[in-house]
């Protein structure tokens, strides 16, 4: 059990001590006392209300009750007017009930009110009397409906707010493929330009010097094969998006970003405030298309969340070229704000996308140390080592 949980059971288990002693030590105070009190003392449920609700409802239904069975005080002539003052303390089980239909499933909301309205009636007709039966009844009735159209409107409020989230995030994911179809446009256009340019080479010289000739048959067969390789791995995962928004103007023969890039990423970083400690492990070599613009956005994304929201003055950054795979981290010992909402933009949702567009993994969160961590593993294709075209 945890320290808040204890903490909630210890506040219904003196809930009910107090009402227990509102009742047995105080026989003498008026029925309206004795209701007053137990709504009161329904203020120590607030934790119950939060961690168990139904446990919470069902202890305030026992201690209502027991307020009202308990004898009336003998200073009250009228006993009606004693038992309509105790019926007060109903009104701390309708506002539990509120709480639940605001933020359970509506079947167990629906079996509290049937259980809490089928108590309340019970015991508000077996203990009124003279001619305030009806009015209690109608009273209870009121109070019931008015705190559960209150937890209604809450529902739908909450409801509408995820709804909204989930808007924007469908939003950011659409935004974000968009920006990647764009951009692996632009790696197909570049591509397109070197094979080009190498078939020109290799048709002015093919008669003449044959050995430079097969170089430049070479160079179109390994761009041919990398771009295919990068537009089939992107194009299986990557569903057509619904709206369109204008492409970036950028000249198409311009090389993607990459990872030999990070550096002077790390340079405007330190401008914007934040040193950034850039460590590579492994045998750098020449990578695909997307998977190379892929990891550098994540560490552009990353870094940009650092400065932004990280608080701190320096952070690193581990590119790891592994044989099977490219691991990428980006840590900082800052505040380690969490969530990714409104407040945050939607920068990891982009990272998710396009990690999962890869197949590969991404973990995101606060570090136990302090700080944020976020770190991608991204598998590379078996050709992965081969040599890199010339650009």
């Amino acid at each position: 059990m945890t320290r808040t949980t204890g903490a909630a059971w210890a506040g219904g288990a003196l809930y009910l001590l107090t009402v227990a002693l509102l009742v047995g030590a105080a026989p003498q105070a008026s029925g309206t006392v004795h209701g007053v009190g137990a709504l009161l003392a329904a203020s120590l449920l607030v934790g119950t209300v939060r961690r168990v609700p139904l446990s919470a409802l069902t202890m305030a239904l026992i201690g209502s009750t027991a307020v009202v069975v308990g004898p009336p005080s003998p200073v009250d002539d009228d006993l009606s007017a004693a038992y309509q003052g105790q019926f007060l303390a109903f009104v701390a089980v309708d506002l539990v009930l509120g709480f639940i239909v605001a933020t359970r499933s509506r079947r167990r909301a629906t079996v509290a009110v049937i259980a809490s309205l089928t108590v309340q009636l019970l015991v508000i007709g077996g203990f009124t009397h003279g001619d305030g039966l009806a009015g209690n009844l109608v009273i209870a009735l009121l109070s019931t409906v008015a705190c559960c159209t209150a937890g209604l409107l809450g529902r739908e409020r909450r409801e509408h707010a995820a709804a909204l989230r989930s808007q924007e995030v469908a939003e950011a994911v659409t935004t974000e493929r968009l920006r990647i179809a764009r951009e692996l446009h632009d790696m197909v256009a570049h591509s397109i330009g070197i094979i080009a340019i190498q078939a020109g080479v290799g048709s002015r010289v093919i008669e003449t010097q044959p050995a430079q000739a097969r170089e430049a048959l070479s160079v179109i067969e390994a761009t041919s094969r990398e771009t295919l390789s990068g537009l089939r791995r992107t194009l299986v995962s990557l569903r057509q998006a619904d709206r369109s928004g204008p492409a970036p103007q950028r000249s198409p023969l311009s090389p993607p970003a990459g990872l030999a890039d990070v550096e002077r990423l790390a340079a405007a970083t330190a401008d914007a405030g934040v040193s950034v400690d850039v460590r590579r492990v492994g045998r750098e070599r020449h990578l695909p298309p997307d998977v190379d613009l892929s990891a550098y956005r994540i560490v552009q994304e990353a870094l940009t969340n650092v400065v932004r929201h990280a608080g701190t003055r320096r952070c690193q950054v581990s590119i790891d070229y592994g044989d099977e795979e490219l691991h990428v981290e980006i840590v900082d010992d800052g505040r380690g704000a969490t969530g990714d909402g409104p407040v945050h933009g939607f920068g990891i949702v982009g990272m998710r996308e396009r990690v999962g567009l890869l197949h590969g993994r991404l973990s995101v969160g606060p570090r136990p140390e302090g700080g944020f961590r976020v770190a991608a593993r991204l598998p590379l294709p078996a050709h992965a080592g081969a040599p890199a075209a010339t650009r």
